[in-house]
């Protein structure tokens, strides 16, 4: 059987953060800005200098029989793991997922 890749954002806004969180969350913002947004296993937490709204970006690889929505509901799984780690709150997080197998590349014409 094979498996199907997914790249998911998953977007959502920061809850209850206290001062520590935000000084830490400012110290480290360079680091997390959308100009180093990437598409990893892991994922990468995406934030601006005014600590509202977030994205997390992820690859999800999932077996090819499954729903595409799963790979939403795994990536948001990740989100809240990710930020839960690091002590974070959050509201409702959305997702949007995009298939790289369906993906179709167009090069141009010689």
């Amino acid at each position: 059987m094979s498996d199907r890749t997914y790249r998911v954002i998953v977007r959502g806004v920061f809850a209850d953060l206290d001062d520590a969180q935000r000084a830490e969350l400012l110290a480290t913002a360079d680091r997390h800005d959308i100009l180093n947004a990437a598409f990893t296993d892991e994922g990468s937490l995406i934030y601006d200098r005014a600590l509202r709204a977030f994205s997390f970006r992820c690859v999800v690889r999932q077996p090819a029989d499954e729903e595409d929505e799963m790979a939403v509901e795994y990536a948001c799984d990740r989100a809240a793991t990710a930020l839960a780690a690091r002590g974070l709150g959050h509201g409702v997080l959305r997702a949007t997922a995009t298939s790289v197998d369906d993906m179709k590349i167009r090069r141009p014409r010689r």
